[in-house]
């Protein structure tokens, strides 16, 4: 299996409404993840060091961002064949409507998948946090010789209620798909046996549901044949349950052991963020030399002026002032924190440029807080998003889970999180 034989599609998402604000100026896959990456920079770099190097980024809304990143960072030589492209909904001739779910996406793309050389077809999602080598699967897919092959997570009784889950035989070969299966008869009608799983190097658990990772493997010709007799617009709801229906098809299971988030909602997304300032942080982005792709910065080293940091990651350009006490958090590029702030369980995505001494003095000369945070500030459990003001003195403390609060333009409280927004000014002496 050579590189050029798969085509990578990787699907953009919709509004991404679970993780407004973050989604209000930008795509899902453009939000910033652990200082300095996108959430696009995981599938791309999986897709890399897989030896893949064919992609298409499908999306729709606020891809404007998200164009400028793929454009700065992903650049292969002439001779290699490789790209990374942006496939922005448009209308034709043939179709005047914008993408209306992940399977309508691909189908608005299939002349471009008729003209590939592709024999086999990769789906990924843009918002999910995890390592795996796509070969594995593309060999699992042509030993068991599969028109579908979907990658999926083994998880417990509770996890399954909420997913995609799958019954397959003894060889593997997907049987039936139950979408969050909820009463006892039908979980039991999805069980997979603890047997099978260990039998494939699974240490099982209590876990003994398969669950749809959202990764999908197809026959390129099977693929376009699908979508063209079949008028579903989902993957996960119409695609991949018609291809298991049909006696002709053969779905396959390949089963995923690894750290798998899918970050969905802003409780999922600042949970994976403040976990991987552990110590046994559940993902490494340098591991195994496999390193992250994201866009290369030429900025000057962070700097930590007498504070005291447990447990952070701090990216490059961050300035971090006297006094100041930080805990399980994330500074992200060109982050500004003032004299004696205290922040915990949060996550400051930074900024977009340095204001500089002229910038600084504007500010004060218009009344309005210098980008980042301001002395004497406390933040807990929180995110502040890019170019955010918060003022001196402000406090933001820890929220309930059951309240939604939208403050428009200051502040919304999300799973218990409250999420300033980009641009966001806080003044002095709030309190939240």
């Amino acid at each position: 299996m050579t590189r050029n034989n798969v085509t990578c599609l990787i699907l953009g998402g919709g509004r991404g409404t679970r993780l407004f604000p973050l989604t209000a100026l930008r795509s899902k896959p453009a939000v910033p993840i652990a200082g300095k990456y996108r959430l696009i920079d995981i599938p791309i770099s999986n897709c890399i060091y897989s030896g893949l190097n064919r992609m298409y980024v499908l999306t729709q809304f606020n891809s404007l961002s998200l164009h400028r990143h793929i454009t700065n960072t992903y650049k292969f030589d002439g001779f290699g064949g490789g790209f990374v492209e942006i496939l922005a909904a448009q209308q034709t001739m043939e179709n005047q409507e914008w993408y209306q779910g992940t399977a309508d996406a691909v189908r608005q793309n299939l002349e471009l998948l008729k003209d590939e050389l592709s024999d086999l077809v990769l789906i990924l999602s843009g918002d999910q946090l995890y390592r795996m080598d796509f070969q594995e699967m593309i060999r699992l897919h042509h030993e068991t010789r599969s028109v579908a092959t979907i990658a999926a997570l083994p998880v417990d009784e509770q996890e399954a209620t909420a997913c995609g889950i799958m019954q397959i035989q003894p060889d593997g070969q997907v049987h039936n798909f139950l979408e969050k299966p909820k009463t006892r008869d039908a979980l039991d009608s999805v069980r997979t046996d603890p047997k099978w799983l260990e039998g494939q190097g699974i240490r099982a658990g209590n876990r003994s549901y398969l669950a749809s990772m959202g990764i999908y493997l197809f026959n390129r010709d099977v693929l376009v044949d699908l979508l063209n007799r079949m008028d579903v617009d989902d993957f996960g709801k119409g695609v991949f349950p018609a291809a298991i229906a049909d006696p002709n098809m053969r779905v396959q299971i390949f089963p995923f052991d690894g750290y798998w988030e899918d970050i969905g909602t802003i409780g999922a997304f600042h949970k994976a963020n403040i976990d991987l300032t552990r110590v046994d942080a559940p993902f490494d982005f340098a591991a195994d030399n496999k390193t992250i792709f994201t866009r290369p910065r030429f900025m000057a080293p962070s700097k930590v002026n007498g504070a005291t940091l447990t447990r952070c990651l701090i990216a490059d350009g961050a300035a971090i002032g006297k006094g100041s006490v930080l805990e399980h958090s994330i500074v992200g590029l060109r982050t500004q924190i003032g004299e004696n702030v205290t922040i915990r369980n949060s996550y400051v995505m930074g900024a977009d440029v340095f204001e500089g001494q002229r910038g600084i003095e504007k500010n004060q000369k218009e009344g309005r807080p210098n980008i980042g945070v301001g002395d004497d500030s406390i933040i807990e459990d929180a995110i502040i998003d890019k170019n955010a003001r918060v003022g001196r003195g402000v406090r933001i403390r820890k929220q309930p889970r059951d309240q939604e609060v939208d403050h428009e333009g200051l502040y919304y409280v999300r799973d218990g999180i409250v999420v300033v927004p980009k641009f966001a000014v806080i003044p002095d002496g709030t309190e939240i």
